[in-house]
């Protein structure tokens, strides 16, 4: 087992540390203010092959898998200028349409998400389902070739930026009578689709979307994979995103703690730095005892998905992933509050931003899926505990 990254990986993260300087937490700052999406940053990641270094390179991508495409946005997170999209597009939709389109979707839609001049976002959140993805109401039903979508769904992040949704509907089974997830590439553009931006206290650069879907008329070539793959496909694309959402709370960690690190040092009181008192030393030291501790989760959790352990007969790259965004998300929210205590009021000046990351901190505990149903599934999957829902 070895734990050094290859000379390859290092080069990437290297990289892609340098993208993220080049930005870093003013631009997103100035977006955010503005109301504006991050383009520049989003289209030269893409230029750079950032974007797609997960998918195939026969399709414009970096022939690399989820450890690579995480090492990226920790970077770039790491660097004050994260990238929400790149949780959806490549990891989520990407993932999917690589492994379940047909051969036209693939060429349709791959190179556009590799290079960042498509963006394809992800709905399967439903107002009345909530963690329950078997209880997803949205329907689809066939009308002659086509299908007819309707539905609701919530919190789908930059819809207003996406070419496409990639939405999780359900059909029915005929001979069971059951109803059957299935998944559909929707253009953002399609009659009878709506969406409406949601009102949120939280500021990110993307904003998240109320989508209200009334017969949605779609070819047969909509349908991403089988109509009857059950929840294999769904699932494919869940993995890579509890990584991807690992990444992003590591990298806020990293930028939490590497600020209050830097402040430690240079402010002084009583003469000599603030950073010599064990009181915010020792609270500074164990954070970064539990970010090692979570990066290393994500890290594994990336591999065995890399490396094919979340077929049906293995549950390991599923069970990583889950700890790995559990791990990273509670490293986050205590780095960010141990940050703001160690700057005491100057914490609150924008200048540090740290105070807008406590909310963004604090998001990695319930999305995109909560820490109890990650214990959940751990006490059930991993300890074998009765279920209790």
């Amino acid at each position: 087992m070895d734990f050094r990254e290859n000379d390859e990986q290092q080069a990437l993260r290297k990289a892609a540390a340098e993208l993220g300087a080049r930005y870093g937490y003013e631009y997103t700052r100035r977006k955010v203010r503005s109301g504006e999406h991050p383009d520049e940053l989003w289209l030269e990641a893409g230029k750079l092959g950032f974007l797609g270094v997960n998918l195939p390179e026969q399709y414009g991508g970096g022939g690399g898998g989820m450890y690579e495409l995480a090492i990226v946005e920790e970077e770039l997170t790491a660097a004050g200028a994260s990238l929400l999209m790149m949780v959806v597009s490549p990891a989520i939709c990407g993932t999917v349409i690589g492994r379940y389109g047909t051969e036209e979707q693939k060429r349709r839609w791959l190179p556009g998400i590799a290079d960042g001049s498509e963006i394809m976002a992800f709905a399967i959140t439903e107002p009345d389902a909530g963690s329950n993805s078997h209880n997803i109401a949205t329907t689809a039903r066939r009308d002659g070739d086509d299908w007819l979508v309707s539905g609701r769904k919530i919190y789908i992040s930059g819809v207003d930026r996406a070419a496409a949704v990639l939405v999780v509907a359900r059909t029915e089974d005929a001979r069971t009578g059951r109803l059957k997830p299935v998944l559909f590439a929707m253009p953002t553009d399609a009659a009878g689709l709506e969406y409406r931006a949601i009102d949120m206290d939280i500021a990110w650069t993307d904003k998240q979307f109320l989508l209200f879907m009334d017969d949605v008329r779609l070819p047969a070539d909509a349908l991403v994979g089988a109509a009857d793959a059950a929840l294999a496909q769904l699932f494919a694309g869940l993995n890579p995103e509890r990584i991807m959402a690992a990444s992003v709370s590591v990298g806020i960690a990293r930028y939490a703690l590497d600020t209050a690190v830097a402040y430690a040092q240079q402010r002084a009181v009583w003469g000599q730095p603030i950073g010599a008192h064990q009181g915010l030393a020792h609270p500074l030291a164990q954070i970064k005892i539990e970010l090692e501790q979570a990066k290393l989760m994500m890290q594994k959790a990336a591999s065995l998905y890399d490396s094919g352990e979340d077929s049906a007969n293995s549950m390991a790259a599923g069970e990583a992933a889950n700890m790995a965004k559990y791990a990273a998300a509670e490293v986050a929210v205590r780095a960010t509050d141990q940050g703001v205590q160690t700057l005491g009021g100057n914490a609150f000046a924008s200048e540090y931003g740290l105070a807008a990351l406590l909310a963004t901190a604090r998001v990695g505990r319930v999305a995109p899926v909560s820490r109890e149903m990650v214990l959940n599934f751990v006490a059930q999957s991993s300890l074998g505990l009765p279920r209790s829902y």
